[in-house]
């Protein structure tokens, strides 16, 4: 059963980033499955630190696109949309190159309260960063 609230494509989620800092670092949602969500960024020089590795930051933006997509997909969207409100992250394994891919399942899917994971990964299927979301679902008004 999916915990989407209608069914969606990815051409669709993508629009949703352009002309924002989605767009910005090249993030792409790559994946849509029944109860998770997938992106990739590439790993450029604009998503890099001055040391030549990913920026912590760049992590927590991709944790945090993905986890806040996911959680708007899954309210009807005309009456509440999704906001974070608390997001942390581990970093694990430092990248250098190629792309870091992303996958946020929920752990907590409430009226006023979404609990996201977000697992980052390098292109060896390594871990190198995970966090964890909590976005505040608001009603429009």
């Amino acid at each position: 059963m999916s915990i989407w609230f209608r069914e969606y494509t990815l051409e669709e989620i993508n629009r949703r980033g352009i002309q924002t800092m989605v767009d910005f670092l090249d993030i792409e949602f790559t994946e849509i499955g029944p109860d998770f969500l997938i992106a990739k960024m590439p790993v450029t020089d604009k998503v890099k630190q001055p040391i030549g590795i990913v920026h912590g930051g760049a992590n927590v933006v991709l944790a945090e696109t993905i986890a806040s997509t996911a959680a708007n997909l899954v309210v009807n969207i005309a009456d509440y949309y999704c906001v974070g409100l608390e997001i942390n992250t581990n970093h694990i394994r430092s990248v250098r190159e190629g792309i870091v891919w992303g996958t946020a399942r929920p752990f907590h899917l409430g009226k006023s309260t979404q609990v996201w994971h977000i697992e980052l990964k390098d292109e060896q299927d390594r871990i190198t960063a995970i966090s964890r979301m909590t976005a505040s679902v608001l009603k429009r008004s």
